[in-house]
């Protein structure tokens, strides 16, 4: 099968490098498709030298849900990633992402960075994510251990079956809920994961926490 790997970026010159690098070395027949949105620190101008990317460029700052339906249109895998721009998740991973999917035994999969407890990252982080989990498992009545994790997996033709409208961070939610809501199988596999920090480029703020749980449950009630 042939792997889509999305990369949403925004000002991500210090380590894209080396994410590209990883995401090529895996074994597999793939496109990748960064979306670029709106960089200011270079991101856009390397991403021009690699002749392997398929550069999405968005004409002003949109948001990481606005990129990956911006990259989604480029596809032509049968399995879609999303990676981030970071170096907190690890492409030797998608082995195991794809795996239940290969097999035709799930047509969504999530790697979850709590399979073996708590992962190194913020108290305050881990509780939002703990609820964010918690949430999607009693609205959608699946169990599901990490909500917001980047590292998800779909059939491309399951993930283009709904139009998407998130702008920012409630693509994770967002999928989790519409999918699961149509009764779509879902997976979990481990994964491993790095965290960085605010200091470090770490992008979301705590007013997406709220609007990922206000995405979980507006979408149980509404298309």
């Amino acid at each position: 099968m042939k792997l889509s790997i999305i990369i949403p970026a925004y000002n991500e010159i210090d380590t894209i490098g080396e994410v590209l690098e990883r995401v090529r070395a895996q074994p597999f027949e793939k496109e990748i498709i960064v979306a670029d949105d709106a960089s200011t620190d270079g991101t856009r101008e390397f991403l021009k030298t690699q002749p392997d990317v398929k550069l999405v460029e968005q004409p002003c700052r949109m948001g990481k849900g606005c990129a990956i339906r911006a990259a989604l249109k480029e596809v032509t895998g049968d399995i879609v990633i999303i990676q981030d721009a970071d170096l907190e998740y690890n492409p030797d991973d998608y082995a195991a992402l794809i795996a239940p999917i290969v097999e035709g035994k799930a047509d969504m999969v999530y790697g979850t960075r709590f399979a073996h407890g708590k992962p190194k990252m913020r108290l305050v982080n881990y509780i939002a994510n703990r609820i964010f989990a918690w949430l999607a498992t009693v609205l959608y009545r699946t169990k599901v251990t990490d909500e917001a994790t980047c590292y998800k997996a779909f059939r491309t033709e399951v993930l283009k079956s709904i139009d998407l409208r998130c702008k920012r961070f409630e693509f994770c939610p967002e999928v989790t809920a519409r999918l699961l809501k149509r009764g779509y199988r879902y997976a979990e596999v481990p994964v491993r994961y790095e965290a960085r920090t605010h200091a470090q480029g770490k992008k979301i703020k705590w007013y997406d926490g709220l609007e990922c749980i206000w995405t979980l449950i507006k979408y149980r009630f509404i298309g």
